[in-house]
């Protein structure tokens, strides 16, 4: 039976993490994960994702949560002494050195169609390009960031209704399936090479990334799709749009103008067609349907929402 060490930290990761636990053909002898953070307001010291499944599942193995990876010979030491065949990494959130690369075969599951979208936020990328696929990616690890060679891929359609959560959900069943493939077929995989001329890099998603306006309906549309989760979209004002769909696309009209109002959302229009928005919330308020936000405001048909 082959050993396998995990490093993973997200909800990605828990479910090929989950896969590899429940499997009959590999032992997972270890778990790496991103030190326990402070969450909302109130500070609260909360693990990770993934150790918080081994909690709820009275799992066993040893977890480590090491602050860095690189010149840390320690680390170096514990995986040594795991005596592992494969080191299995997915959403890990730090890159491994050549000290541990070299310690066994590293195999990294990346949500993209590599050497699309190497980096942290391949799947709100994906999503923001308006790509009709996306996947997942098996590779072997090396110094660089994603670009070892591929081993596997397997894709995934991209619907157009389809919000980030739900193609993380997807792609994280994808990427256990495809764990297994890999490890179960290894020594008859030739690796194949990344070709660099199509490489693009995507970056790690911050709080004002979620900044949108009422340009163009299906840019806002795309970057609600992909942000939803985290940051949200919220215009320069603070009111964060929480539930809208695409209209159309070709109208042009007055930027935020309000063209209809029904019981349940309302039309609003962008520079370039329009979007029908159900929820939102004001700054240090609850969510509230559009119609009595807007009826809370005095604003009706014709004025603006900014």
């Amino acid at each position: 039976m082959s050993k396998i060490l995990f490093m993973g930290t997200p909800d990605y990761a828990t479910v090929i993490f989950d896969r590899l636990i429940k499997s009959q053909d590999y032992q997972v002898v270890g778990l790496f994960t991103q030190p326990d953070k402070k969450v909302g307001r109130k500070q609260v010291l909360t693990p990770p994702h993934i150790k918080q499944y081994c909690l709820d599942n009275s799992l066993t193995l040893p977890i480590f949560q090491p602050e860095k990876l690189r010149n840390n010979s320690e680390v170096v030491e514990i995986i040594k002494n795991l005596k592992v065949d494969f080191i299995i990494v997915a959403a890990y959130g730090q890159i491994l050195p050549k000290e541990i690369l070299e310690l066994a075969p590293c195999i990294n599951l990346h949500a993209s169609i590599l050497p699309k979208y190497r980096g942290a936020s391949p799947i709100q990328e994906s999503i923001l390009n308006d790509d009709t696929y996306t996947g997942v990616t098996s590779m072997l690890m090396e110094e660089g960031l994603d670009s070892g060679d591929i081993l596997a891929i397997e894709y995934l359609k991209l619907e157009d209704n389809m919000l980030v959560d739900e193609v993380f959900n997807k792609l994280s069943f994808i990427a256990a399936n495809l764990t297994i493939t890999t490890l179960d077929n290894f020594n008859k995989i030739n690796p194949k090479k990344q070709n660099e001329n199509e490489v693009s890099f995507c970056k790690k998603i911050k709080k004002e990334d979620g900044i949108v306006s009422f340009s163009c309906a299906k840019e806002l549309h795309l970057k609600y799709k992909a942000y939803c989760y985290w940051p949200g979209v919220f215009l320069s004002s603070g009111l964060k749009l929480k539930q809208l769909y695409l209209e159309e696309t070709f109208s042009t009209n007055k930027e935020g103008e309000i063209l209809k109002i029904e019981k349940d959302f309302a039309i609003i229009a962008c520079k370039k067609g329009s979007i029908k928005l159900c929820i939102v919330q004001a700054p240090s308020k609850k969510e509230v349907n559009i119609t009595d936000y807007l009826r809370g405001k005095r604003l009706s048909i014709g004025d603006t929402i900014e």
